[in-house]
């Protein structure tokens, strides 16, 4: 597992078209996000009070977007944490491997779009919080 820290962790605004009738963002592999896309999905109907992700990854880099509404990721690398929150749709958080991170405070009708650099593998997920500390410490 590579060895990042939550300052390897960074928001990047992404480009906007402005228009009256609404705004576009699109992201290419390599420019906009700092990683080819193999894989993209969204989570929505989260249920007041209710967090998601809690795992790292040793390999797959990820892009988190607040496509709406809004919500925190709590990142972790193990010595230092960190709260970022996402409530843009034109700002995403990249979050390389070897990063705790768990999506906590969706408020209601908020939709997380994820992009990530590799196809899902459940070998690549660290889900046991201290398997990740006796991974990285």
């Amino acid at each position: 597992m590579m060895i990042n820290r939550v300052f390897d962790c960074s928001l990047i605004e992404l480009p906007r078209i402005k228009n009256r009738t609404g705004n576009i963002t699109a992201v290419e592999n390599n420019i906009e996000i700092p990683f080819d896309i193999k894989r993209i999905f969204y989570l929505y109907d989260i249920p007041g009070g209710e967090d998601r992700g809690a795992h790292a990854h040793k390999e797959c880099h990820q892009f988190l977007v607040a496509a709406s509404g809004s919500f925190e990721v709590q990142l972790d690398d193990g010595k230092i944490k960190k709260t970022v929150s996402l409530n843009q749709p034109f700002v995403g958080l990249h979050i390389p491997p070897g990063i705790w991170a768990s999506e906590v405070n969706f408020s209601s009708g908020a939709i997380c779009l994820v992009l990530a650099s590799h196809k899902y593998d459940e070998e690549d997920y660290i889900r046991n919080y201290k398997e990740f500390l006796d991974g990285i410490l």
